[in-house]
């Protein structure tokens, strides 16, 4: 496989054809090799527009998907920013390079380390990974931004609670067979604006759906 043919051609065919046109997002997805954070087995798949096992009945996001995410987001050079499910590393080091600093956590201990690795071959030196179940605990501080990775059943207002006012929340809400994908900003210290950006179908969080309910 040529592989900066093959990405190119993810860029191009898939990337901004669903209309993601900013360039910084486009210059990160072209510079950050996806192919050294794509499980072994998988390697032939790295540019390919579906999500790729990376074990736990966990996937990496498309790069369609992960296009529209870091648009979506905006981010600048002095922002510091909270990912939730840290899965494979490849948005995470995206992410990085976009902002000043990132704060990442999983609840799978392997995907931590495993990412801590790839990141460390890839030069990326401003990320923090830690080990957490986001449903239940988020790390301390204000966030300019929020990515969350995997979907949930219904909204989490912790989530905009750890964001700075302006700060943005990428976020996927809803059950199969179709969710929303948002952009929440927070607008002050209570108050919060929510647009559905597309309709997309992505792997929930570890405990992001609800138990089963008993229909009386």
């Amino acid at each position: 496989m040529n592989i900066d043919f093959a990405r190119q051609q993810m860029i191009d065919q898939q990337v901004r054809a669903w209309t993601v046109l900013d360039s910084a997002v486009l210059d990160v997805l072209s510079a950050v090799p996806r192919e050294d954070f794509v499980p072994q087995p998988y390697e032939s798949l790295a540019f390919a527009d579906t999500e790729i096992p990376l074990g736990h009945g966990e996937f990496m996001m498309t790069p369609t998907v992960e296009g529209r995410v870091l648009q979506a987001l905006d981010l600048d050079s002095n922002e510091h920013v909270l990912e939730i499910g840290t899965g494979s590393g490849f948005l995470t080091a995206c992410l990085a390079r976009l902002s000043g600093t990132v704060t990442s956590v999983d609840i799978h201990d392997d995907f931590v380390r495993n990412a801590a690795r790839k990141l460390a071959n890839t030069g990326v030196d401003n990320v923090e990974l830690h080990n957490m179940d986001a449903t239940r605990e988020l790390p301390n501080g204000d966030f300019d931004a929020i990515a969350v990775t995997g979907s949930i059943e219904t909204f989490d207002p912790r989530f905009v609670d750890a964001l700075r006012p302006g700060g943005r929340l990428f976020v996927v809400v809803g059950s199969p067979p179709v969710m929303e994908a948002r952009l929440v900003r927070r607008t002050g210290d209570a108050d919060w604006q929510s647009e559905t950006l597309f309709e997309t179908s992505l792997g929930p969080l570890v405990h992001g759906t609800l138990p089963p309910q008993f229909v009386f």
